[in-house]
């Protein structure tokens, strides 16, 4: 319905304000702090991603040539290269400022430690508690919305369901902060996920043209009126979200097509690899820049990425038992965390967080003080081991030099010449953590006690973590819990098989696969991604064997990661498979305790705003008689229409229409 002069469907702001004046008795509108604890909104609306083949959009089209069709295509190819070049920007931006200020906390940490462990512990928990403080204050105060990963709310949005406020500017700039503050605090999360809704967010931002409220609005941009063109926009910073985070544009393509939407076409394909691709290439660039020192602390560690090339190039049958066992613990343990973090989820959003922001602050900053504290004090209760030969393994550096953190960490340690191998990944950046668990070449280099310590409390801090009001995601410490129990299970092979040609490392990287695989449920994006960061192809057909198991067990005990919170924020998403009770449902038996409201053909203005204020419907059905006085549905009208039209004052009782449908419907 929207003609040439006619405003767009944004153009009914002020006057969906006047119309939402409902009664008493009608269904609350919730406000921004129960929006980010997963309340639904009664403004959540289905998004209409089909061509609506009214007369005006007809005449619209009759009136634009070949020029205009090819400008229109070009523009999307341009957006797609502005998507890829502002995610990119956006994830180098989050990680620079992540490694530096986590350098910075590590030096200062480790130059007050010479003088005082007590201190250098004080100094620790005050600098975390500070960048975390800040992530929760942006998010309770400015950007509600930002809070958790905002995959399951994008997931929603590209399947048609409009959920208020995820995509606005300041969600993107409270996202950008947020993870800045949430991840450089040393939180139990990742910036995987939130990089996500960061690259959809500048997608929907630059199909918007701006953003009018902040007076950073650009008429030449807003070329994409219709929900269908920035659903395809949201799908390319999807992706670009994905190949920023992991350095992957072949596993951010696919994770779009597989994880978040429901529908595919060709032609969107292309613009999706080309802005993966572009954010590949400007990410590259970026780090490229930065390997002379320009970076400060990001030259030393930085993007998500470990090449483990070097290590296992081969493996032998009877290795393929532990390898599918690590494939069964992965489910299970999957299923754990989804269960977990169900309930304690759950008990937030109707217990915890209806007391208020100050609360949510205060959660968020114990959580901080015992992350904090853990990290620091369980590592001084280990012992430390002697540094590997030099002669055997002259390419390791151990311990560090001082005031660095990284492999090798000599903390609390009586020898200049030994180190501790649980605060080498507890005491750590987690991109180096990670790089520590999966080192190839390196046996004996962790103790099983430390492993089992670390793996029990970081799996109990990512429980507790997930669901603060911080922006978090669960891809980093899914690779981290994964890799933990991995590595044991390495250390068990290499045990019991006393060959050189068994890797740690190896195990560790499908016990990640594993870990990611039984919780989030994922399998060929996945695989691609873990080849992707590992650079090892000979690996692939082992973490294909150990997705499909821990898929396999996940699915036996409860659905994926991300279907669960799209359950648990009360998301109207249709699942992919009807459940079978609904196989014997009619529509009726869903809407009997509703009365439908419906529209004549012909309605009276009084009529039409009657029903906008005392109704929350986001689309009413169009009815008409034929000759024989049987009623008919010819169409359905969406609020959002009919706000532009009440604002428009468009009158099309009086205007030419294509054709009567009396006489013109017959039924057999």
């Amino acid at each position: 319905m929207q003609g040439k002069d006619m405003p767009g469907v944004n153009g009914g702001g002020p006057m969906w304000k006047q119309l939402n004046n409902e009664p008493p008795d009608s269904p609350t509108h919730y406000s921004d702090d129960e929006l980010m604890l997963g309340y639904r909104d009664r403004g959540m609306e289905s998004l209409d991603y089909e061509v609506v083949e009214s007369v005006a959009y007809r005449e619209d089209q009759a009136q634009r040539g070949i020029w205009h069709h090819a400008s229109y295509v070009t523009l999307k190819w341009t957006f797609a290269l502005l998507i890829g070049i502002g995610t990119g920007l956006a994830a180098f931006f989050i990680n620079i400022a992540v490694e530096n200020f986590s350098g910075w906390k590590f030096a200062a940490t480790f130059a007050v430690m010479k003088h005082s462990y007590f201190l250098g512990l004080v100094v620790y928990i005050a600098c975390n508690g500070a960048l975390v403080f800040s992530s929760v204050y942006i998010v309770t105060q400015f950007a509600p919305a930002a809070a958790g990963s905002g995959i399951p709310e994008i997931k929603a949005y590209l399947n048609g369901v409009d959920t208020p406020g995820i995509l606005l500017f300041r969600t993107l700039i409270g996202k950008i902060l947020g993870s800045i503050g949430s991840v450089g605090g040393g939180l139990a999360l990742g910036k995987e996920g939130p990089l996500v809704h960061t690259g959809a967010c500048i997608a929907s931002v630059l199909g918007q043209g701006g953003s009018t409220k902040y007076n950073a609005n650009w008429r030449w941009l807003r070329r994409f009126k219709n929900d269908r063109d920035r659903r395809d926009l949201v799908t390319c910073g999807c992706a670009a979200g994905v190949a920023a985070a992991f350095r992957s544009p072949v596993g951010g393509v696919l994770f779009a097509l597989e994880e978040v939407t429901s529908w595919w076409r060709s032609q969107l394909l292309w613009r999706v690899f080309f802005t993966s691709a572009v954010v590949a290439i400007v990410v590259r660039t970026a780090m490229g820049w930065c390997k002379n020192g320009k970076c400060g602390h990001f030259s030393s560690g930085g993007f998500i990425i470990w090449d483990i090339s070097g290590g296992q190039d081969d493996y032998s049958f009877y290795e393929l038992l532990p390898m599918a066992m690590l494939g069964a613990i992965g489910g299970l343990l999957g299923a754990l965390f989804n269960q977990l973090t169900i309930w304690i989820s759950t008990w937030r959003r109707n217990v915890l967080h209806r007391q208020g922001n100050r609360v949510m602050i205060i959660e968020v900053l114990l959580v901080s003080l015992i992350t904090s504290i853990l990290s620091f004090g369980l590592p001084m209760m280990t012992t430390c081991k002697p540094c590997p030969d030099p002669a055997k393994y002259p390419d390791v550096t151990c311990p560090l030099p001082s005031s660095n953190y990284g492999n090798y960490v000599n903390f609390f340690c009586s020898n200049e010449n030994e180190y501790n191998d649980l605060a080498t990944i507890f005491f750590n950046t987690q991109d180096d953590a990670i790089r520590n668990l999966f080192s190839t070449n390196t046996p004996n280099e962790y103790t099983t006690r430390s492993l089992l310590t670390f793996l029990v409390m970081f799996f109990s801090l990512a429980v507790l973590t997930f669901g603060t009001a911080v922006p978090s995601g669960q891809f980093v410490p899914g690779i981290m819990i994964g890799a933990t129990y991995g590595r044991l299970v390495g250390i068990l092979v290499v045990n019991a098989s006393r060959k050189n040609s068994v890797d740690e490392g190896t195990y560790a990287l499908l016990g990640a696969a594993s870990f990611l695989g039984g919780s989030m449920r994922m399998t060929v994006s996945l695989c691609v991604i873990m080849v992707e960061i590992t650079n090892n192809l000979q690996l692939l057909p082992l973490i294909m064997l150990v997705l499909l198991i821990s898929k396999a067990v996940g699915d036996a005990f409860n659905n994926g990661f991300y279907e669960e919170q799209v359950k648990l924020r009360s998301l109207p998403l249709l699942e992919s498979r009807p459940q079978r009770f609904m196989r014997t449902l009619a529509a009726k038996d869903a809407i009997s305790t509703r009365k439908v409201v419906q529209f004549s053909r012909v309605s009276k203005v009084s009529q039409i705003v009657a029903v906008l204020r005392s109704t929350d419907h986001n689309g009413f059905p169009v009815v008409d008689n034929l000759d024989t006085g049987e009623p008919v549905v010819i169409g359905l009208i969406l609020r959002s229409y009919l706000l532009v039209l009440l604002q428009a004052k468009t009158d099309f009782q009086h205007n030419s229409l294509p054709g009567d449908i009396r006489g013109q419907i017959s039924f057999r």
